[in-house]
């Protein structure tokens, strides 16, 4: 039962990895995510950033399972989740960002059409609208990882962004 309001808004950002709905995280959605992103920015799923952007699905799926999949069934429940984020990354955010990184830095790449090694806003806002996330919510989230207002987000602003988001800090 979630109780706090800490894990409640941890418990919603459940939907986000869920990419196909079907009330559980799995490798299928981690996969899924990695389809999506190379779909928008038509990168073949055999190229070096196709299958960097799935080997970091993988990572970042095995990460995630090993924090929050008690049961070992491969499949992480809502509750799961939600005990996993709070008893595991609450007080280490940092753990989050090590998890996710080699995901958000292939994605980072395929991203990045320009080779700069930075994502334009725009750039951004693709990414997350393939990960699920609304049009206007996607395009916010970009610029607000736009810190310093260079119109580039690089890696250390993904990261720590999205380790901030996933954890929630109160």
């Amino acid at each position: 039962m979630v109780s706090s309001e800490y894990e409640r808004r941890i418990a919603a950002r459940f939907a986000g990895f869920d990419q196909d709905g079907n009330g559980y995280i799995d490798r299928e959605d981690f996969n899924a995510a990695a389809k999506a992103v190379l779909a928008e920015f038509g990168t073949p799923a055999r190229s070096d950033r196709g299958q960097a952007l799935y080997i970091g699905a993988e990572a970042f799926w095995q990460g995630m399972a090993g924090i929050a999949d008690r049961d070992g069934d491969q499949r992480i429940t809502r509750e799961e989740f939600v005990s996993g984020a709070v008893k595991r990354l609450r007080d280490n955010p940092d753990r989050f960002a090590e998890i996710a990184r080699p995901f958000l830095h292939a994605a980072l790449a395929v991203a990045d059409t320009d080779g700069d090694g930075a994502a334009t806003v725009e750039e951004t806002t693709r990414v997350l609208r393939a990960l699920g996330v609304g049009d206007g919510i996607a395009a916010a989230v970009a610029a607000a990882l736009d810190a310093d207002t260079d119109g580039r987000i690089g890696e250390t602003e993904i990261v720590s962004g999205f380790a901030r988001y996933f954890t929630v800090p109160e």
